[in-house]
């Protein structure tokens, strides 16, 4: 966990996109009024998009949106550490067997729900009911621990 940011956009970023040239809005505006969705408090992302927290912040003041809590968490790597993704190709999670897929995330997320559930709709009752930031600030703890 990264902990209190600070951004001087003036300074890191200065001027950035907020509508490309084909006339789709940018990244920054779109996570930015998405953050700010009615009901949304906390935001996991991975660690690697921390440096774009500062800008989608900015925007949502200059727009007189409320910003949720946020949380950035290492990305999931492979043997030689780099991160999974589409981009790259990567396997897709198998949709056969979505409930294991849900439960690894959980694992990765540092929440640890019971063996004896195991439908996506279990899973994700039981997330949303003991869904705590904190576990993610103090650290991942194995399953057992």
């Amino acid at each position: 966990m990264a902990g209190a940011q600070t951004d001087d956009i003036g300074k890191t970023t200065g001027d950035f996109v907020i509508r490309r040239a084909d006339g789709i809005f940018a990244y920054q505006l779109c996570a930015a009024v998405n953050d700010a969705a009615p009901g949304i408090t906390e935001v996991v992302r991975g660690a690697d998009l921390l440096p774009s927290t500062g800008r989608q912040h900015y925007l949502r003041k200059l727009l007189g949106l409320r910003s949720p809590g946020y949380a950035h968490i290492p990305v999931v790597t492979d043997a030689d550490g780099r991160k999974l993704s589409k981009r790259h190709a990567d396997d897709p999670l198998n949709q056969q067997d979505s409930s294991t897929a849900l439960r690894t995330a959980l694992y990765h997320l540092a929440h640890f729900p019971p063996d004896n559930i195991n439908t996506v709709d279990g899973l994700l009752s039981w997330a949303e009911a003991h869904w705590d930031i904190r576990k993610l600030i103090h650290g991942s703890r194995s399953p057992t621990g």
